[in-house]
């Protein structure tokens, strides 16, 4: 019998990419109920349509609330009964934060507070948190309302920790193949319509990884997490002119055209940073790296011998384990969405 055996998981953000791979994980097992929380009454419409005609006899598991991270009255009416919650919810297009900031800080970062508080409140057992490559070493406003959500998150976790009860913690990775944001669909959209691929950077490197390594990161946090800890998944990367290249090989070349970075961009992003990794912990296809548990009474702690702020290095997507062109194809392949569309069938 799983922990989630008879349990009620609440999803924010839970008509999105995430949210729906979470089901097909989820719904058939022995799982009680999964709340799915969005603010998109339509893709809650299609999402419902789709499980009662696919499913049907898990339908009633799954039930659905609108309302906004943003709006705390609506999390808190979302929240009688969860056990546990997977925190979905955010704006995470760079270029669109880069000019609507405020509202990244909104969604983000209050918008998390608000999920949190709620869930101390309910009696919540366990909140994981989802978070991004982008918020360590920030330098776009996407990036650093996420790393500001991760430190609300460390800062709630620690106040839940010392009244034991919910314990929160949180997931780090990069970017999700084929999910919202995702190039992946665009290069095959773009190739379809018989137009060349634009890529910003072709030296740009980016970690890949699939929906379902996603929700396996998560589950596994949710499993091994202490409260305050953040999780990594250890993931492949690849440049973009040969994630470019890849998607060419399966749909056909059309060419590319460079058209330079757009606003907030990085040449590579980075998972785990220097001062992170030097407390971190190897859990083989995951690095734990546990809260700093100290208050801000500094004096009543004493380190003996030398001090060490930072590793030699952070882990990135220049210097993780590199895939050529070949291991992007074979990369690419393990989404179903790459899958569909080789058969034929359209995403919208």
């Amino acid at each position: 019998m799983s922990a989630f055996s008879g349990k009620t998981l609440m999803i924010t953000g839970g008509t999105g990419s995430f949210g729906n791979t979470v089901l097909k994980h989820f719904l058939m097992t022995d799982i009680g109920e999964i709340r799915i929380f969005s603010r998109d009454e339509k893709k809650q419409d299609d999402m419902r349509h789709e499980i009662q005609a696919k499913y049907p006899e898990y339908a009633s598991k799954v039930q659905f609330y609108i309302g906004d991270v943003r709006n705390i009255q609506s999390v808190k009416d979302a929240m009688p009964g969860v056990d546990y919650i997977f925190h979905a919810a955010a704006l995470k297009q760079v270029p669109s934060c880069e000019f609507f900031p405020m509202e990244a800080v909104r969604t983000n970062v209050e918008g998390t507070d608000n999920v949190l508080h709620a869930a101390i409140e309910a009696g919540v057992k366990r909140v994981v948190c989802l978070s991004t490559d982008k918020a360590a070493y920030p330098i776009n406003a996407m990036g650093i309302s996420k790393a500001m959500m991760e430190h609300v998150i460390f800062a709630n976790a620690r106040v839940a920790a010392k009244r034991g009860g919910t314990v929160i913690c949180c997931t780090r990775y990069g970017n999700v193949m084929c999910s919202r944001g995702s190039v992946i669909p665009l290069f095959i959209d773009q190739i379809k319509n018989k137009k060349p691929i634009t890529v910003t950077d072709p030296n740009m490197t980016r970690f890949l990884m699939n929906l379902d390594e996603a929700v396996d990161l998560v589950r596994f946090a949710f499993e091994h997490a202490n409260p305050g800890d953040l999780f990594i998944q250890k993931a492949d990367a690849s440049t973009i002119g040969d994630l470019a290249k890849a998607v060419q090989k399966l749909f056909g070349d059309t060419g590319i055209n460079v058209i330079g970075t757009r606003h907030g961009e990085k040449l590579y992003e980075t998972l785990m940073t220097r001062e992170e990794r030097l407390r971190s912990e190897d859990m083989g296809g995951y690095y734990r790296v546990a809260a700093d548990s100290r208050d801000l009474n500094y004096d009543k702690f004493v380190v003996h011998g030398e001090v060490h702020t930072m590793a030699d290095e952070s882990y990135t997507s220049h210097n993780t384990n590199r895939l050529d062109v070949e291991g992007t194809i074979n990369k690419i392949l393990t989404t179903d969405y790459v899958k569909e569309e080789l058969k034929g069938i359209r995403h919208n």
